[in-house]
């Protein structure tokens, strides 16, 4: 969508009373494309940032950067082992691409196909990892 073409699309919103809240395009516009050139980053975990540590890296997909809302590819090598129990202050969404991991708090086992919603507060964690696992992330509402 172009600008001119956004402007016009907001303002026919804002004629039939749809909030100024929901029509913000804090994250960049994409249309499908393939992230093969976005770089995997490492990530450092805590309780209330998240999975992190040797052999867990990050693909920002999207990111807003007045709210840290982000979607991102997360990825745990095979052997990974996590030792923070989390609780973080946003929401995020969570769907097993690929591989599984063991959350040793809830002593469950999550694969590939399986998808979870979990408002800020919901304790998770720590895991481990033993054959590598690729999750897709969507992280939104964080307090600041």
């Amino acid at each position: 969508m172009h600008h001119e073409d956004y402007t016009a699309a907001r303002r026919t919103l804002t004629a039939r009373g749809v909030s100024r809240k929901f029509q913000a395009m804090p994250k960049p516009e994409r249309e499908f494309f393939r992230p093969d050139h976005l770089p995997w980053q490492a990530v450092a975990g805590s309780s209330t940032a998240g999975a992190g540590g040797a052999g867990v890296r990050e693909q920002i997909l999207s990111r807003d950067p007045d709210t840290g809302d982000v979607t991102r590819l997360l990825r745990f090598d095979a052997g990974v082992e996590t030792t923070e129990t989390i609780a973080h202050d946003f929401w995020e969404e969570v769907f097993i691409l690929e591989g599984e991991l063991i959350d040793l708090g809830k002593q469950q086992t999550f694969g590939a196909g399986m998808y979870a919603c979990r408002p800020p507060g919901m304790v998770h964690g720590p895991y481990r990892v033993p054959r590598g696992c690729t999750t897709l992330e969507i992280r939104y509402g964080q307090t600041r």
